[in-house]
């Protein structure tokens, strides 16, 4: 009986009802695109993190580079041969480290036993500078010039000839000067470090047996730039090293263009047992500040890096963006959603009012007071679902424009300490580090379950408030009332 004219009530007021739920289901749109949206905030900013650190990696260590001593530039300098020919080709690799100053390898093993730490792994972050060119030697020539003159009522005559200074012409030199990274990376633990955000799409990566191996990985814009391909060889200060796999970052670009066996990156920037990151992971994420005062406390004159300090690092439209879908986004869908309600429970109301004989009526046969809120409260119900499921369509469509148009954003990245971006293996030398701070992030929408959970939550919350308010109206009705409507 009450499903029977339920359904029949709402037939008979169709117009209202899609009036309430029409209310209901604009904020729950709005409620459903804010979450999506600040999601795809999320999601985006994991994607910058992970492109300064290993993909699991809850925080790294470094320590920050003392001041170059007195009389020493710290800079890189460069030697040649002097050579006897005209014209000579010179060539000469400068390595050294940077993101840091390096740290014992023996750290490692101590960071990986401090308590709330699940593993740590060691890289040597190098910057390889590359001369190579050639000197022409100029040519000496020397102009003469005489004169004479003889002298009277002197002592007799004289003449006097002078030569002119040697000037040379032509020569000079001709030098490129290319500027690349390299970082060494633990062959045995590659899902724990820099390598792990990378994907090898030719070729293949590291084995554990490749430790002391000429051998390394490339990253793809490095490759094409280089026209490097899997079985291409290089070298580095004089060491051959063949390319055995071609990576691309999984978000991003990389700012690492090779990568090579630790130890072998250790041979070349003459660090033998150093490293310049200690990249670590957690046990627990919810423990990272603690893990964190843990390793300071315990090592002493390291700086610990964690996710949350990268993201305070990171502005530009993409942190602009992220603020105003968590605070002004956020307060704007909680406002609209509760203006909805009230239209709803005011709608409601008033229509309870123009009700006046049917709800008399009932109360004159029988009906008590339980039964009319009910059937007030279930036709509110019903209309804040139809709004629910109105808002769920309205919501995920416009997420999935969002997803559709993929706006860009920009990601600008500062440093928290060390010489690559974020404390990590970053860098690429000079010239490369300002283009390569600003990352562009496609911006997505994803709906997840929980959302539309909380879509149907609010279509329920919005009916039983309205149905609550017309139903606690209609309950103090008399059937007097009904007499009185009669004309």
């Amino acid at each position: 009986m009450f499903g029977i004219y339920l359904k029949r009530e709402l037939g008979r007021r169709k117009k209202a009802a899609l009036v309430i739920a029409l209310g209901l289901a604009l904020g729950i749109a709005l409620v459903i695109t804010v979450n999506s949206v600040s999601a795809g905030m999320t999601q985006a900013q994991d994607k910058v993190l992970k492109s300064l650190y290993g993909l699991g990696t809850d925080m790294t260590v470094t320590k920050a580079r003392t001041a170059p001593t007195s009389g020493s530039s710290g800079g890189p300098n460069f030697k040649f041969d002097a050579k006897s020919s005209s014209s000579s080709t010179q060539s000469s690799d400068r390595v050294q480290t940077q993101g840091g100053q390096a740290l014992k390898s023996s750290l490692v093993t101590k960071v990986a036993g401090q308590k709330g730490v699940e593993s740590a792994v060691g890289a040597l972050s190098l910057n390889v500078t590359k001369v190579d060119g050639s000197f022409t030697q100029g040519k000496a020539k020397s102009s003469t010039s005489s004169s004479g003159s003889s002298g009277q009522g002197g002592p007799g005559g004289g003449s006097s000839s002078s030569g002119g200074a040697p000037q040379v012409q032509g020569g000079g030199a001709n030098f490129n000067v290319n500027s690349y990274s390299v970082v060494g990376v633990d062959v045995a633990h590659q899902g724990l470090g820099p390598l792990s955000t990378m994907k090898v799409t030719s070729g293949k990566t590291f084995t554990t047996a490749q430790t002391g191996s000429k051998v390394a990985v490339v990253s793809k814009s490095y490759a094409k730039e280089k026209k490097y391909k899997v079985g291409s060889t290089f070298k580095i200060s004089g060491t051959k090293f063949t390319v055995i796999g071609i990576a691309t970052p999984d978000s991003s670009e990389s700012d690492t263009d090779v990568f090579v066996p630790l130890k072998v990156a250790q041979t070349l920037g003459d660090a033998k047992n150093q490293v310049t990151t200690i990249y670590v992971k957690a046990t627990d994420s919810k423990q990272i500040s603690t893990v964190k005062k843990e390793i300071t406390a315990n090592i002493s004159g390291t700086t610990v890096t964690t996710s949350a300090d990268l993201a305070s690092t990171v502005s530009g439209s993409l942190s602009t963006a992220s603020s105003l879908a968590t605070s002004v986004g956020k307060w704007l869908s909680i406002a609209v959603l509760a203006a909805a309600f009230l239209v709803a429970a005011l709608l409601t109301s008033s229509a309870v009012s123009r009700r006046v004989r049917e709800f008399g009526t009932l109360k004159a046969l029988g009906w008590p007071s339980r039964n009319v809120t009910r059937q007030v409260v279930g036709e509110s119900i019903v209309n804040g679902l139809i709004g629910g499921a109105l808002g769920i369509a309205l919501g995920v469509g416009a997420a999935y424009a969002v997803t559709a148009i993929s706006p860009k954003l920009t990601a600008q990245l500062g440093n928290t300490g060390g010489g690559g971006v974020g404390g990590g293996p970053g860098g690429g030398g000079p010239g490369r580090q300002a283009s390569q701070n600003t990352l562009e992030i496609a911006l997505s929408a994803p709906v997840s379950l929980t959302t539309i959970a909380l879509a149907v939550g609010l279509a329920v919350t919005g009916g039983l408030i309205a149905g609550a308010m017309g139903g606690w109206r209609a309950s103090r009705m008399r059937p007097a009332d009904a007499l009185r409507s009669v004309s």
